[in-house]
């Protein structure tokens, strides 16, 4: 699940729906929930820690360091503010939001080796790494791995597909796709409906289970929409066959 905008509210209500959601969404089984600092100046590691207090060890959160705090100490410090927000100990999964080139990226791992050495960060990932950028990160680390990069992917968003995806399959690690409901914008006409039909799926069943089909990948959409993150939930209950995963990716092409 992913939390991008959540922590803006603008009422008590507003903030408890959040809270609501996220539960909902790990009652339903959806036990990956990813956040970062820079959503909404760090409220939105609020509100997961408000919906993951009384059982955080049933939950994965990832958490994401932001490009302006990729100093050594305040790679650090960025750390342990997430771990404060989210009222945890430890982070499972611990990722560089953006490449910033103006700091060394050895600069960066070193911290970034130092947190899983001191329990504070289980895994290091990345985000929005190309694949030269992502052999650069891999080489500076010389005891850990980078298990992960978020990037955006979706049906109508394939900018992975040509390199970032091939090596993340190659190299086996985990791509995790943003936005792959591509912010709401779902192709409807463009979904074979014989496919719809036959799994009775929605076109946003669809969408995620096309994008989740390597095993490499996985999604994060957000939801708080309680039918939506049923919808979401589900999408994977079944799967396509090879050539129905063509037929939708070539509805697009």
């Amino acid at each position: 699940m992913g939390t991008w905008r959540l922590g803006a509210f603008s009422s008590p209500d507003e903030r408890a729906r959040q809270v609501a959601a996220i539960k909902k969404g790990i009652e339903l089984g959806i036990n990956l929930i990813d956040t970062a600092e820079m959503y909404s100046s760090g409220r939105s590691e609020e509100v997961v820690r408000e919906a993951v207090k009384h059982i955080r060890k049933d939950v994965f959160i990832a958490t994401k360091v932001s490009p302006g705090n990729l100093r050594r100490d305040d790679v650090i410090e960025a750390c342990k503010g997430s771990l404060r927000r989210l009222g945890t100990s430890y982070v499972d999964l611990y990722q560089v939001h953006w490449p910033n080139p103006s700091i060394p990226i050895r600069e960066t791992m070193s911290a970034m080796e130092q947190l899983v050495r001191e329990g504070l960060v289980r895994y290091i990932g990345i985000s929005n790494f190309n694949v030269s950028e992502t052999d650069e990160a891999r080489a500076a680390l010389p005891k850990s791995e980078i298990v992960s990069n978020q990037v955006e992917y979706s049906l109508t968003n394939r900018y992975v597909e040509p390199e970032i995806l091939p090596y993340c399959v190659r190299e086996k690690m985990t791509l995790i796709a943003y936005s792959p409901l591509a912010r709401g914008n779902i192709p409807d006409a463009a979904i074979p409906k014989a496919i719809l039909q036959k799994y009775k799926m929605t076109p946003a069943q669809a969408m995620l289970n096309w994008v989740t089909r390597d095993e490499q990948v996985v999604a994060i959409p957000k939801a708080t929409n309680p039918v939506h993150l049923e919808e979401n939930a589900s999408s994977v209950s079944v799967r396509l066959d090879g050539s129905e995963y063509e037929q939708i990716g070539a509805s697009l092409r």
